[in-house]
């Protein structure tokens, strides 16, 4: 049996390559608006899944306007495409995958905003979301968003309450309890801890859900096994920063610098031979220095800088700013990596290779590493969206655990209706 799967707010494609991985489903359109993303996204879904049309499958549109995603628009900015609808031609869509972008929910993004993120456009990507939904009526969406969804509310009524109302005059039925959706990529076998919200969404008409009588209810007996044995049926031992990333190659820092094609690099090799993406990036004599005595400080077992205070008057000692938040973190050998976040692409202070020797931030690979991309998975673009497509990105690892759940569940409900 051959899913038919639409992804929205795909990114590089980390949910569409676990999707794909499982085997059973087949990637009819993937929308996205970043370009670097949409380049990576083509590339691996002709050079990994034999995508012929893979230029036509990856739609580069805001979804906001969602009259032209479906009909086909010509554009200055994102060009010309026949539409969503073109390519479903007159398959039917069986699931749609995807989550809004999460910034605007995010508890770190309400941090950093004096706004807390409520005149954030991203707030209401979710209504796009749900408009191509109710378009294909697909009888399964999968939608993944962080933990700071549970407790947003930027039009004072909670985010939770909307997306409820939403879905079910949509005709969908999702758990009513969101806290019983939450998971940590961890748990599953990703070395990052990784907070994430996994909403299933099961198309009513199809299941003739009655929403009187669990017994009687099928949508909710099917949300109760998803969320309560199949899921929880691929929990395994945590993963750690080492043997995640241990046995890729070692890149140290230089006397002074070295300049290629343009670029300053502050640590070599450059370019590792058989390792994509695995390339350093520049940091100051400054920073090499408080990144080896941070990480011998944690090898050693002084322990001197791993409370937060600590952490936050180093900060101010070294620039002579404050900040509201720790700027660094090394990563712990023995434990899964904290959240790898599109934060990366600004600085990897957070992100600190555990060898002193190194002294460096993780490399997008690295970071790809941890977030369970394959290493045949090639990221283009320049560095800085490297860093922020992985951080973006849904776990591949987890994405396919998302894949094969469903596909149980759709084997063991829908074809025995």
């Amino acid at each position: 049996m051959t899913l038919n799967t639409i992804d929205l707010f795909a990114g590089c494609g980390g949910m569409t390559d676990g999707f794909a991985q499982e085997g059973h489903y087949h990637i009819l359109g993937c929308v996205e608006w970043e370009t670097p993303m949409c380049v990576t996204l083509v590339h691996r879904l002709k050079t990994k899944w034999g995508h012929k049309n893979a230029e036509e499958e990856v739609i580069r549109f805001d979804i906001q306007r969602t009259d032209e995603l479906f009909g086909g628009f010509a554009d200055d900015e994102f060009g010309s495409h026949n539409g969503l609808d073109t390519l479903v031609g007159g398959n039917k869509v069986d699931v749609i995958i995807g989550g809004p972008p999460c910034q605007a929910y995010s508890l770190a993004g309400r941090i950093r905003d004096e706004n807390g993120m409520r005149n954030d456009y991203r707030n209401f990507l979710f209504e796009s979301y749900i408009k191509v939904v109710s378009h294909y009526k697909p009888d399964f969406f999968v939608f993944e968003n962080v933990v700071g969804l549970l407790s947003a509310a930027p039009t004072g009524e909670p985010i939770t309450r909307i997306i409820h109302k939403a879905f079910g005059e949509a005709g969908y039925r999702i758990i009513s309890n969101l806290k019983e959706a939450l998971f940590d990529v961890a748990d599953f076998g990703v070395p990052q801890h990784r907070r994430r919200l996994i909403i299933l969404g099961i198309q009513e008409k199809t299941f003739g859900c009655k929403g009187n009588d669990f017994m009687e209810d099928k949508c909710d007996q099917i949300l109760y096994d998803f969320y309560h044995n199949i899921i929880p049926s691929y929990r395994t031992k945590h993963k750690t920063v080492t043997e995640a990333i241990g046995d890729l190659p070692k890149i140290y820092p230089v006397d002074g610098e070295i300049k290629e094609n343009g670029k300053k690099y502050s640590h070599a090799p450059i370019n590792v031979e058989g390792y994509l993406n695995h390339v350093p990036r520049f940091h100051s004599k400054r920073d090499i220095g408080v990144f080896q005595m941070l990480a011998e400080d944690i090898k050693s077992g002084n322990m001197k800088y791993v409370s937060i205070n600590n952490l936050k008057e180093l900060y101010t000692e070294v620039t002579g700013k404050k900040s509201n938040i720790h700027k660094y973190y090394v990563l712990r050998e023995n434990e899964p990596s904290n959240t790898i976040p599109a934060h990366l692409y600004k600085d990897g202070m957070r992100h600190i290779h555990p060898d002193p020797e190194q002294a460096r931030s993780i490399t997008v690979r690295e970071a790809a590493r941890l977030q369970s991309f394959d290493d045949d998975f090639e990221f283009l673009g320049a560095m800085m969206y490297q860093y922020k497509m992985v951080g973006n990105a849904v776990p591949p690892k987890f994405a396919r655990i998302i894949a094969e759940a469903l596909y149980k569940v759709i084997n063991k409900y829908r074809n025995n209706q």
